[in-house]
């Protein structure tokens, strides 16, 4: 894998920094001394098996959790996607966009947002008559029209088909480069990781193992994916060779093909 140097966007001061961040449940170490930059309009994929601390870190980031007394620098305009868009059944989607916001022409923003992600035509739909992909598009549209500086998503993908996933993938992107947020996105698709982000990063027992940067364009990683997946399932304890998710699978009794590199 090509490790890329420092581009312009790299260099900019961090909108998130931890420093030797800990966080104990009882006896139970969570995150250990964790360390974290993310720069400004960086996009950010974290990796983990279960019980990493991957939930822990994203609820530290999200305000949701008290870090008094630790260094921790989050800035104050974030947004949450979550793997369960959380729409409100009872309010109309575009109700449901702005919930919480104050001011005037509130009805327009929603609009606006809604038309962002596709969704002009379901303004004044309910919730409830929404499909999974629509319902994850709202949940976007909610977090986007907050203008955070800080987007987090937590495995907002997981719970939708294959065909419905790479069209938000391609949505993310878009709205990435849109409005330009530093963005961590919390997956345990090491493929979905390796497409979307300028960063990956392993978190194991609540300290950074591991950190790949990409260097090759969006759209052009076929390369890239052969070493790095094998690379990515490595930290994660997971022996495999080089090579796509389609050259890993195999019956337990087929030999795998040795990818040429």
């Amino acid at each position: 894998m090509a490790v890329r140097p420092l581009s312009p966007r790299d260099e900019r001061p961090p909108v998130v920094r931890l420093r030797a961040f800990t966080r104990r449940f009882g006896d139970n170490t969570i995150l250990d001394a964790l360390d974290l930059d993310i720069a400004q309009g960086e996009f950010v994929a974290l990796l983990g098996r279960s019980g990493s601390g991957k939930t822990t870190l994203l609820r530290t980031l999200a305000g949701l959790d008290a870090v008094a007394g630790q260094e921790v620098r989050v800035p104050s305009s974030r947004a949450v996607v979550f793997q369960d868009a959380r729409l409100l059944p009872w309010k109309r989607v575009w109700k449901n966009v702005v919930l919480g916001l104050k001011g005037g022409d509130l009805r327009a923003k929603a609009e606006a947002a809604l038309g962002e992600v596709g969704l002009s035509h379901r303004v004044n739909a309910w919730p409830l008559t929404l499909s999974g992909g629509e319902a994850q598009r709202a949940a976007l549209a909610r977090a986007l029209v907050r203008e955070p500086a800080l987007l987090l998503l937590d495995e907002p993908f997981a719970a939708l088909d294959a065909l419905t996933r790479l069209k938000m993938h391609e949505l993310v992107l878009s709205l990435w480069h849109a409005h330009h947020p530093a963005v961590l996105l919390v997956t345990h698709d090491i493929d979905e990781a390796i497409a979307l982000a300028d960063r990956i990063l392993v978190l194991d027992r609540g300290r950074i193992i591991a950190e790949e940067r990409i260097a090759a364009p969006r759209g052009q990683r076929s390369a890239t994916v052969r070493t790095l997946r094998a690379a990515l399932l490595g930290h994660l304890g997971v022996e495999a060779p080089a090579g796509s998710y389609a050259d890993v699978v195999a019956f337990p009794s087929t030999p795998r093909a040795v990818v040429a590199e």
